[in-house]
């Protein structure tokens, strides 16, 4: 086959090619429109920077967080793989709660005042496939629903509108956005075609700045690729920005060894102080489906989780430690993901099951330091299926990052997510624009009886605006919306629940009013 015919068959517009630039592997923009040279204005001027950390196979957040608040029903919940009380690392500010003994470098971030915990972070009708429940946190999509582009692609689509067309321009010379460790994930997906480009894994970045080639074998297919690799050198500029930038800086601080978080940040500190404008980071770790030997039997503070734990609390601490060094701490911003927790009880392997909600960290200088939420309730006897209902949608977490740190105005807000989520204090006013108030301490929704048998009568308070009242079963779906509608004046006001059709146990009434959110525990009895 002719190079010119193998180019033309294999390569379409925009493409991933694996071990492109070394082992660099980027989305080729092949396309013709290069040439126009279009000037493409981003739509928001901000250079704040976004990191995101996604922690795949399904944290166990009762065991990243402990709630001491109901500790003896979490030990009798999960006695075999249960963290000790005495064991379990001090928060400044609250007894309610605290961290996995693994985690001092979270620790020490969360007592100096750069990390924000959001309590119970999912959403209703939780998917439990490793696979549909990723797409789901990757898309920003409701359970039911199967879209075709990630959130943060769209919100890039959204700054730079006819990507690929015209890029990269003499106004955004830099990748949209980069993802280190992986494929270009699902998150960066655009309408069209993905946003963001990939460094397959650290080694091919150093490769990269010291100019070794992979080989490629001695095959007519190996010197097709060898010839592809020529011609992207040389038509795609992005490889060129990233070395320059990565050139900028040859002093870092130290990062932990032995642990892939930590290589994947320190490229990208070294990115964002090089002076890309790349408003987006995605690095990733695995191994977090912890369904058997969590811990160690013998002692329940080591074991596979909590390596996980430290490997991720070390990088995290590293590498705010180090854009501190390097003078950027300010324009960055961290969050950790994962596409669900585990359940409230332990399995018989000495691990967890695929759960619902669970905990999620934003983390720092410029976050509102402190606990989003209310310590997830843990009843005295928990059945084998049982879940922690969801406090906060975790797309609201997105939407308050979306407008409160990349600074998007509320239209395009809903243009990205496609609906309209509630507004978390989570970032401080000054990045952007104020954010809501906390109230989330006062106690806002209740319900009598309680115990009841067949009916309650739900009693909650709306600031007015729109209200969200709904019902959660103990595996952590939503069942019921008793209330959703805008109030035009502030007040208390109630709402039936009727739970005639449904078995007795522990149900949930979650509260939602502007960036307000709380879960009331609800006991249905004979």
């Amino acid at each position: 086959m002719k190079r010119r015919d193998f180019l033309r068959q294999t390569l379409p517009a925009s493409v991933i090619l694996p071990g492109l630039f070394n082992g660099f592997s980027l989305n080729a923009l092949t396309d013709q429109s290069l040439l126009y040279k279009a000037l493409m204005l981003p739509t928001t001027a901000t250079d704040n920077v976004l990191v995101l950390i996604q922690l795949n196979g399904g944290n166990d957040g009762l065991n990243t967080i402990i709630p001491l608040e109901y500790y003896s029903n979490y030990f009798n919940a999960r006695s075999n793989v249960a963290i000790p009380e005495n064991k379990v690392l001090s928060l400044t500010g609250t007894n309610k709660i605290g961290l996995h003994p693994a985690m001092t470098g979270v620790q020490s971030m969360f007592n100096d005042g750069k990390v924000s915990i959001i309590q119970s972070a999912g959403y209703p009708s939780p998917n439990f496939s490793h696979f549909r429940a990723t797409d789901i946190w990757m898309s920003g999509s409701d359970s039911n629903q199967f879209l075709q582009s990630g959130w943060m692609g769209r919100y890039l689509n959204y700054e730079y509108p006819n990507f690929p067309n015209g890029y990269p321009n003499t106004t955004m010379t830099d990748p949209l956005a980069i993802q280190i460790g992986s494929v270009t994930s699902f998150t960066l997906q655009g309408p069209s075609v993905s946003m963001g480009m990939s460094i397959s894994n650290p080694t091919s970045f150093y490769n990269l700045l010291n100019g070794v080639q992979d080989p490629a074998p001695n095959t007519p297919a190996g010197k097709e690729l060898t010839y592809i690799r020529t011609v992207s050198q040389q038509t795609q500029q992005y490889a060129q920005v990233v070395k320059d930038a990565a050139a900028k800086v040859t002093v870092q601080s130290s990062y932990p060894s032995n642990n892939s978080l930590a290589d994947q940040l320190k490229i990208v500190a070294r990115l964002i102080k090089g002076g890309l404008k790349t408003r987006v980071y995605m690095v990733s770790m695995g191994g977090f489906d912890t369904h058997a030997s969590q811990v160690v039997s013998t002692d329940t503070t080591i074991g596979t989780h909590a390596t996980l734990l430290q490997r991720v609390s070390d990088a995290v601490k590293a590498f705010q430690d180090d854009l501190k060094f390097l003078s950027v701490e300010d324009r960055v911003l961290g969050m950790t993901f994962s596409e669900f927790g585990r359940r409230i009880k332990s399995n018989g392997s000495t691990g967890t099951d695929h759960g619902s909600a669970a905990p999620m960290f934003v983390f720092g200088k410029k976050v509102v330091p402190g606990i989003i939420g209310v310590t997830p309730t843990i009843s005295a006897s928990v059945s084998v299926n049982e879940n922690i209902p969801y406090q906060y949608d975790f797309r609201s977490v997105y939407a308050s990052i979306l407008e409160h740190w990349l600074c998007v105005d509320n239209t395009a807000l809903q243009t990205v997510l496609l609906k309209n989520y509630q507004s978390l204090p989570i970032i401080h006013s000054s990045a952007c624009k104020p954010s809501n108030p906390n109230n989330s301490g006062n106690n806002l929704i209740t319900n009598y009886p309680n115990p009841f048998t067949s009916k309650t009568t739900i009693s909650f308070y709306s600031e007015g605006g729109y209200t969200l009242v709904q019902i959660i079963d103990p595996l952590g779906r939503v069942i019921k919306h008793v209330i959703d509608q805008n109030y035009t004046a502030a007040g208390t006001y109630t709402a039936q629940f009727d739970s005639e059709s449904l078995p007795t146990g522990v149900y949930y009434a979650r509260l939602q009013n502007n960036a307000i959110q709380q879960v009331l525990p609800m006991l249905k009895v004979r």
